[in-house]
């Protein structure tokens, strides 16, 4: 498996690895959900905690355990993902670090960027793609759901939150021979989002 990080792009959103160029567009659209970073993350990107957070994705870009990408809509930076822990022996790859503008989401960009993600992932070698989601982030298992993933368990008391809570965290996965059927579903809701547009 050999993953490139380099920018990913389809009819609607444009996946470009993370840098200075994409700083304060993120740290804007991030001080707009501060609730979600109170309830549902194990991190925050709000208010103080921006700078701090936006290091440790630098250093952990640098160490190559996180390849974060700006998610870009509209010509802004509206939210983050990427690739975690890449291992190539084991051609596995977690795709997580997810958060999106409220007003992206229940729309056509998730779906459009677990297809560049997924697909890219697959093209380079992978074997299986895994999700980590927080057990009482309803709208994310929801979404990892629909995608076609298969639940594998939930860790209880994984992951200490930086609000002090301890989280349990539910393991998802896609593998290789599953990846056909998980693209088609996603290239069916991506065409229904163009008939939307067309239609509009």
């Amino acid at each position: 498996m050999q993953l490139a990080h380099a920018p990913l792009e389809n009819r609607f959103v444009r996946l470009e690895p993370m840098g200075e160029a994409h700083r304060e567009d993120f740290r804007a659209a991030c001080n707009e959900d501060e609730v979600t970073w109170q309830t549902l993350y194990p991190f925050s990107y709000a208010g103080e905690h921006f700078d701090p957070s936006w290091a440790r994705v630098q250093r952990d870009r640098e160490a190559g355990t996180f390849l974060p990408f700006a998610v870009v809509v509209d010509g802004r930076c509206r939210g983050i993902s990427g690739y975690l822990t890449p291992e190539a022996t084991n051609a596995t790859v977690e795709i997580g670090g997810t958060w999106y503008h409220p007003d992206l989401r229940g729309g056509a960009v998730n779906p459009a960027a677990k297809r560049l993600l997924l697909g890219h992932a697959f093209d380079a070698g992978a074997r299986r793609v895994q999700f980590k989601v927080d057990a009482i982030n309803a709208r994310s298992r929801a979404a990892v759901t629909k995608l076609g993933a298969v639940q594998e368990g939930i860790l209880r008391q994984d992951r200490l939150c930086w609000t002090g809570r301890i989280r349990d965290t539910v393991y998802f996965s896609i593998l290789r021979d599953e990846w056909p059927e998980v693209r088609e579903r996603l290239e069916a809701r991506l065409a229904a989002f163009e008939r939307e547009l067309a239609d509009a």
